[in-house]
C-alpha cells in the first residue's frame, strides 16, 4: 500500500514514522517532508498547495491513502480536490476546515450550537475595533463625567504602575481595561493571537494584525476581541467520523516561548501526554459540552466533518470553556501522543474514512502504552520572530541513541550529509518514561546532545504536571 502524508513539519513526521509501523508494511511518501521523514519515508518535492500536480503525481504513483498534515491545504480545500479525482484522502472539507480557517466562523458556531466559550466581540475595521477597545479604559469624574482613553484634555500621571487622571485639584484613578485577547480571524501559524493586558497593547495588536496586515490580508480582514480566561489550557483531540466521535488521550501544550509561560506565542514549544487534569469525568464533560453539539451542527449546516477534531479547551472556575478548534492533528501534540500509541494508525484512519470507526474499536478499542510522554521543542533564535535559516545541526545521532527517545524533525533540511535549520521550529524531542519526571529527563538528557548556532528550547515543559 502506498501513502502520502502532506506537510513537512514535526506533525507529519511522526504521522509518517507511524503509519510505517503498519504490519501492511506501506510505502510511505511525504510531500515536500524534511531531514527527518527522509529517514522513515519518501520525500517529495511538491508543494503543499499546488493541488493539481499533486494529484497528478499521486495518480500517476497509484497512491491508495492520502492524509493531510498542515491546516493551509485543508483550509484551500485540498480535501475537496482529491475527492474529484476520486482520490482517497484523510482530512475534512473546505467548508468543514472554516472551524480552524476562520475564527469568527467558529465562534459563531459556538454561540449557536450552545458551546461554552469566552465573551467576544467581532470587527471588520480597525477603527471600530480601536474605540471600543478604548472605552474598556476609563474614568468617572466627580460630576459622573465618563471619560475615555486616551483621556484628551486631561493630565495623566503614573504612580507605582496605576493611572490616574487629574480633575481639578483631585486625581481619579483610571479604571483599566480587563484583559483582552484579540485574534486574527484567518490562519496565522499559531501567531495570530495577543494577550493584551493593557489598552496599548491591544491598540498594538489591532495594528499588527488589520493595518500592517502581518498575517497576510484575508487573516487580518476581521478580528475577534475576547475575554481572556484564567485557568490551566489543555488539547483534547478525538476522531470524528459519521456519528462516532472517539476522544484521544488528552495532551497538555505550551504556546508562551518562553520559561513560565512568558513571552509572545508561538505554534507550540513543547507538549506531554496524558495530561493528569483530564479525568474520565471531564472527558465526558468534553465530549457532551463541547464535541456532540459542534459535530451536530456540522451536519445541520450540511458540511459533516471528518478527520481529527482539536478543541484547545481552557479549564476556569467557572467550567471548560473552548478557546479555538483546529481540524487536524496539532503540533507538537501530535508527538507526544503518536509515541504512545500501539494500535495500527494506518488501519484507524482507514475505520474513519469507511465510517466503521466504532465497529473497529469494539473489536479490540484503541491500545496505547501506558507511559506518559514529554516533547521538548527546539528552536532558532529570534523564533517565533525573525530568525536565520541554514545552521548545521550536531548531535542528532547521540540524542537517538537514548532508550525511548525519538526526534522528529520540524524544520530541517539536507544539505548532502549535513541537516541544516529550515525553520523557526526544528526539532520536536520527545520520549517515554516509566513517570512524567523520567520522560521529562530523557526529553532534556537528548536535547542537551543536540546544538546549532542560537539554538534555545524552554526548560520546563511539563512543570505543571510535575509540581502537581
Amino acid at each position: 500500500m502506498k501513502v502520502l502524508i502532506i506537510g513537512k513539519g514535526g506533525r507529519e513526521h511522526a504521522l509518517a514514522w507511524k503509519i510505517a509501523q503498519s504490519p501492511r508494511v506501506p510505502t510511505v511518501y511525504c510531500a515536500p517532508g524534511n531531514a527527518g521523514t527522509a529517514l522513515d519515508a519518501v520525500n517529495v518535492a511538491l508543494d503543499i498547495n499546488d493541488f493539481d500536480r499533486l494529484v497528478s503525481w499521486a495518480r500517476k504513483e497509484g497512491i491508495d491513502l492520502t492524509i493531510v498534515g498542515p491546516e493551509e491545504p485543508l483550509a484551500r480545500g485540498i480535501v475537496d480536490h482529491f475527492k474529484k479525482h476520486g482520490l482517497r484522502i484523510f482530512g475534512p472539507s473546505k467548508e468543514a476546515a472554516q472551524l480552524e480557517a476562520s475564527k469568527v466562523f467558529a465562534k459563531n458556531l459556538m454561540r449557536q450550537a450552545d458551546v461554552p466559550t469566552a465573551e467576544f466581540v467581532i470587527f471588520d475595521h480597525p477603527d471600530a475595533a480601536r474605540n471600543y477597545i478604548k472605552t474598556r479604559e476609563y474614568v468617572v469624574l466627580g460630576d459622573g463625567k465618563h471619560v475615555s482613553y486616551p483621556f484628551e484634555g486631561y493630565k495623566v500621571i503614573v504612580e507605582d504602575g496605576v493611572k490616574y487622571l487629574l480633575d481639578g485639584r483631585h486625581r481619579v484613578k483610571v479604571s483599566p481595561p480587563e484583559p483582552m485577547v484579540v485574534k486574527a480571524d484567518g490562519l496565522a501559524a499559531g501567531k495570530g493571537v495577543f494577550v493584551c493586558c493593557s489598552t496599548e497593547e491591544a491598540l498594538q495588536a489591532i495594528d499588527h494584525i488589520m493595518v500592517r496586515e502581518e498575517f497576510g490580508r484575508s487573516a487580518g480582514r476581521q478580528v475577534v476581541i475576547e475575554k481572556k480566561l484564567e485557568g490551566e489550557e489543555i488539547s483534547v483531540l478525538a476522531l470524528v467520523s459519521g456519528n462516532a466521535i472517539v476522544p484521544l488521550p488528552v495532551a497538555q501544550d505550551h504556546k508562551r516561548v518562553g520559561d513560565g509561560d512568558t513571552g509572545p506565542n508561538t505554534g507550540g514549544m513543547g507538549a506531554y501526554c496524558p495530561a493528569p487534569l483530564a479525568s474520565p469525568e471531564l472527558l465526558q464533560l468534553v465530549d457532551r459540552e463541547v464535541f456532540v453539539p459542534i459535530v451536530h451542527a456540522m451536519r445541520q449546516r450540511q458540511t459533516p466533518f471528518l478527520g481529527v477534531l482539536y478543541a484547545g479547551l481552557m479549564l476556569t472556575n467557572q467550567g471548560v470553556r473552548v478557546l479555538e478548534f483546529n481540524c487536524r492533528f496539532g503540533d507538537p501534540e501530535a508527538q507526544a501522543i503518536l509515541i504512545r500509541l500501539k494500535t495500527d494508525l494506518l488501519e484507524l484512519i482507514e475505520a474513519c474514512l469507511d465510517n466503521r470507526l466504532e465497529a473497529y474499536l469494539a473489536n479490540g478499542g484503541l491500545i496505547w502504552d501506558p507511559r506518559p510522554s514529554v516533547c521538548v521543542v527546539m528552536a532558532s533564535g529570534g523564533y517565533p520572530g525573525a530568525f536565520e535559516k541554514g545552521e548545521v545541526i550536531s548531535g542528532l545521532a547521540r540524542a537517538a541513541s537514548i532508550d525511548d527517545v525519538k526526534v522528529f524533525h520540524s524544520g530541517t533540511r539536507l544539505d548532502g550529509d549535513r541537516v541544516l535549520t529550515d525553520g523557526g521550529r526544528v526539532l520536536s524531542v520527545t520520549a517515554l518514561g516509566e513517570t512524567l519526571e523520567q520522560a521529562r529527563d530523557k526529553a532534556y538528557a537528548a536535547c542537551s546532545c543536540i546544538n546549532w548556532r542560537n539554538a534555545f528550547y524552554r526548560k520546563d515543559i511539563g512543570h505543571r504536571a510535575i509540581s502537581r
